[in-house]
């Protein structure tokens, strides 16, 4: 599986990102290959529209199976993820990313 999870930076302790579309780095990591790689997604912050369906387009081209977020996507991205069925689980605002990752493999966030 390739778990997504949005963040403030790019490292395992970066804080969650709540907000799903404008984003500003996911953090990938493959459980089967134990790698972890970055993705900037920091072009679409100031897009005044289409943010969220661009950054789904963006973790479909990923390969991500699941998402790890704050607060979830909006409406129009998460057709795009559902349509990629991807998995989405929420309430991970104020963690780590290994805190947020470690709390998902635990059953202790809530799927979207």
């Amino acid at each position: 599986m390739r778990v997504a999870l949005t963040a403030k930076g790019t490292e395992w302790d970066s804080q969650i990102d709540a907000r799903f579309g404008r984003t500003e780095y996911f953090v990938i990591y493959d459980e089967e290959k134990d790698e972890v790689t970055t993705i900037n997604n920091t072009s679409v912050i100031n897009e005044a529209h289409g943010a969220g369906p661009k950054t789904a387009q963006r973790l479909f081209e990923e390969k991500a199976n699941i998402l790890i977020t704050g607060n979830g996507p909006g409406g129009n991205a998460a057709a795009v993820l559902g349509e990629a069925k991807m998995e989405i689980y929420v309430g991970a605002g104020g963690m780590t990313v290994k805190e947020a990752y470690d709390a998902y493999k635990k059953g202790e966030l809530e799927k979207f």
